[in-house]
């Protein structure tokens, strides 16, 4: 399962909404949509016109190596996000390296109900716009 379309609706509405791009800010932040996912992503938004370049990072391939670990798509989005965030990012923005971010956390809806009748699980996706 990939969150990419999730992540890239919440981008792309909220670029229209502030009529801003991803030039615009130091870094695009995703949960852990990994190496697939951050590549879907970057379609799903060119696609809509918006570039996102070097401007985009997952939090799962900053945490990860993929060369040297067995990790396959990613781990644990919620784990990503909380680990690089807390420790890495905000770090950087007190240090004033970073001052605009967008962080996109990605998950699923999980509801036994669903899973049981065997429905698809929606991906959500929650931008938070970190200004230091």
């Amino acid at each position: 399962m990939t969150f990419s379309p999730a992540a890239a609706d919440s981008l792309y509405r909220y670029f229209e909404d502030t009529h801003t791009t991803p030039s615009d800010y130091d870094l695009v932040l995703t949960g852990d949509l990994a190496a697939v996912g951050s590549e879907m992503l970057h379609k799903l938004l060119e696609k809509k016109g918006f570039h996102l370049g070097d401007k985009h990072n997952d939090c799962g391939l900053m945490l990860f190596d993929r060369q040297k670990q067995d990790v396959h798509a990613g781990g644990s989005g919620c784990g990503c996000s909380a680990a690089v965030l807390c420790s890495y990012i905000l770090q950087r923005m007190t240090a004033h390296e970073l001052h605009d971010v967008l962080f996109v956390a990605t998950g699923a809806l999980m509801s036994p109900t669903t899973s049981q009748q065997g429905e698809s699980i929606p991906g959500i996706a929650h931008l938070v716009h970190l200004v230091g």
